[in-house]
């Protein structure tokens, strides 16, 4: 009976250590708000929407410390529409984020899984959409993935420890396709935080985006399919007081690019075959903290488009601003009210593209304009 009390007091002391050194936690963004927009083919639309300056989401991470510095993590992310209850991303169970992986203190980490690529990681938070505003101040049509329209999957991704405020990584998804190259991805990035300054830098390439449901880049998941995306860029943030001042430049390239997630149908015009669709995104930004509870921040876009197809090259230019107020109640609970504008001018490419579309709104304006207004309260937990 001693031995057996022995015993069991060991086996309790373990489980407590276990319990002491390991942990999961629970956690989650509830984002919904009323929108209205100015012309959605032609006619003006007022809606109840989720997910704008943060996705609305739930999930778990967990942390099992191995000793010596060494701990398992994983997190499991999913996507929710509150106005109606649906699953996002596609309708999947974890489509945010789904990962196992090993961190350490003096090597870094390596994660497993769906995941961010390099451009989220290190180039996004310099943006204004990718930072503080969120889905209404993405430039046109996400075309750098800097408001983090697709995830990748299949997905091996390396995180260095931070060396003095300088951090970089990179991810390699694979295809899982008997053709190795179809629907694969690899990026990379780094970033240095020091005092007010933040900057940051990423690559990305992705053969076959969106061609294959079960690749890097599912088909239902991609912001546009095509033959191969290419997005690389750099950006800059610099805090003095209560002002943050900010400037972006990414460039974005699709080869033989068939349709666009967020509006659908052809991007080719009448008779034509599109060959290269390509973007270059110059984005200057700004925020000012007025109190600990409230802040202003605005951006504007310049987006240089080419439109190479059988018919020509033209090479229209898009005009993006956003202005965003946003008070906190409390330290988990802010309402937040937002404004974005776009304008088409230039050449004509005789497409969709020519009519403006604001990521967010319900669909694309009959005009080259479009406006989108947001009220709407958040909470995190």
């Amino acid at each position: 009976m001693r031995i057996k009390a022995i015993s069991l007091a060991a086996l309790a002391c373990i489980a407590t250590s276990a319990h002491a050194q390991s942990s999961v936690t629970l956690y989650g963004v509830l984002d919904e708000g009323f929108d209205y927009t100015s012309n959605v083919g032609g006619n003006r639309v007022y809606e109840l929407t989720s997910g704008y300056a943060s996705g609305s989401r739930w999930g778990m991470r967990g942390v099992e410390d191995l000793g010596g510095g060494t701990k398992a993590v994983f997190q499991l992310e999913s996507g929710v529409n509150l106005s109606n209850g649906a699953a996002g991303q596609g309708g999947r169970m974890f489509g945010r984020q789904a990962y196992i992986g090993v961190t350490d203190d003096r090597l870094g980490s390596v994660k497993l899984g769906r995941q961010y690529d390099s451009v989220v990681d290190y180039l996004a938070p310099t943006t204004a959409n990718g930072n503080f505003a969120g889905y209404l101040f993405a430039h046109p049509f996400d075309n750098d993935n800097t408001d983090n329209s697709f995830r990748v999957n299949n997905t091996v991704k390396y995180a260095s420890p931070s060396f003095g405020g300088f951090q970089f990584g990179g991810t390699y998804s694979f295809s899982n396709d008997t053709n190795f190259a179809n629907n694969r991805q690899y990026s990379v990035g780094a970033s240095y935080a020091n005092a007010g300054l933040l900057v940051g830098a990423a690559y990305l390439r992705a053969d076959g985006t969106g061609l294959t449901a079960n690749g890097a880049i599912a088909t239902n998941d991609a912001s546009f399919i095509a033959q191969r995306m290419q997005i690389f860029g750099a950006g800059v943030n610099y805090t003095f007081g209560n002002a943050t001042a900010g400037f972006a430049y990414t460039n974005s390239s699709y080869r033989d690019p068939v349709t666009n997630g967020y509006i659908g149908g052809t991007l080719a015009s009448d008779g034509n075959t599109l060959k290269n669709l390509k973007y270059q995104n110059f984005e200057v930004n700004g925020k000012y903290q007025f109190t600990p509870a409230f802040f202003v921040g605005a951006q504007y876009v310049y987006s240089m488009e080419t439109y190479e197809s059988t018919a020509g090259t033209v090479k229209p230019h898009i005009h993006s601003a956003g202005l965003m107020a946003d008070y906190f109640l409390s330290k988990r609970t802010d309402v937040y009210v937002q404004g974005a504008y776009q304008k088409i001018a230039g050449s004509s490419t005789g497409s969709v593209l020519d009519q403006a579309f604001v990521p967010g709104a319900q669909g694309v304006s009959s005009s080259s304009e479009q406006f989108v207004a947001r009220v709407a309260l958040r909470h995190a937990f």
